[in-house]
């Protein structure tokens, strides 16, 4: 099977570097890199085009215009820009442990998602790394929270991998998380009725368990280092919120806004001309 990994992104291109370089060193590499980009200036798209001369696997840039937050549409926009089977998420101010990706396709199974965790790493650490590039990172290392999510251990790992049997909505984080193409499609991706910060991701995992897709966490493997920065505003809470509860209310299964308002054949932008 082809893996595509997915980076979300917006104007914050040192991160996005950082974020980038440390998928570059996964052990089993993903067929494709797609930055699905919300709106970023242009400087973000030569980070990309700088990068992409030294990428060990293709790297694209998939763009659409600063309209704010929408996530939802800029990963819609990424799944049909990218071609592998698999598909795992990651935002762009993730560090990715070098077995991220080869913990990810341990366990995918068709009619499954997996979501993972996030280290959340402090101001003063972050901004160390955006400017050296260097990190080691573990759960003894200084400047981190919830350190437990920075174990490896496929021991541990091997005894969490029961499917999750309570709600599907708890804990979820596209920062984290993969599934396979063919389930994605299944319910149209996610919807882009959602628009600011909140509850899009939730949304999406409640239509795949409606489709009776099953969640599994994967914890202690899949390590992921979250950069620090100031929390998004979060006006649109209750909106997204209220269509969040419509949608468990309804068993919505497929949204209408979604995924295929995206030809399979979108052509990647930013990294030419615009």
């Amino acid at each position: 099977m082809r893996t595509s990994l997915i980076v979300t992104t917006y104007n914050r291109k040192e991160a996005l570097r950082r974020c980038i370089e440390s998928a570059f060193r996964q052990k089993m590499l993903p067929d494709e890199i797609v930055v699905a980009d919300d709106g970023s200036r242009e400087d973000t798209a030569e980070t990309v085009r700088e990068l992409a001369c030294r990428a060990p696997v293709p790297l694209l840039h998939v763009w659409q215009p600063d309209e704010g937050f929408r996530a939802a549409a800029s990963r819609n926009r990424g799944v049909a820009a990218a071609t592998g089977d698999y598909i795992v998420f990651i935002d762009g101010d993730m560090l990715l442990h070098p077995l991220f990706i080869a913990d990810h396709l341990t366990i995918a199974k068709m009619g499954q998602w997996i979501q993972g965790g996030r280290v959340l790493l402090n101001a003063k650490t972050t901004e160390r790394i955006l400017a050296s590039g260097e990190f080691r990172l573990g759960c003894w290392s200084g400047g981190i929270a919830n350190r437990q999510n920075a174990v490896r251990s496929p021991l541990l790992a091997s005894l969490f991998r029961q499917p999750w049997r309570v709600s599907p909505t708890k804990g979820v984080r596209s920062s984290n998380l993969s599934l396979w193409r063919k389930d994605i499609e299944r319910i149209n991706g996610f919807d882009e009725s959602f628009v600011g910060w909140g509850n899009e991701d939730c949304e999406f995992v409640v239509r795949l368990a409606n489709a009776g897709v099953v969640r599994r966490n994967l914890k202690f493997a899949a390590i992921a280092f979250h950069l620090y920065h100031p929390e998004h505003s979060k006006d649109s809470v209750l909106r997204n919120a209220a269509m969040l509860e419509e949608s468990i209310r309804c068993k919505r299964i497929r949204c209408e806004h979604g995924l295929d308002r995206h030809a399979p054949s979108l052509p990647p932008e930013g990294t030419g001309e615009r």
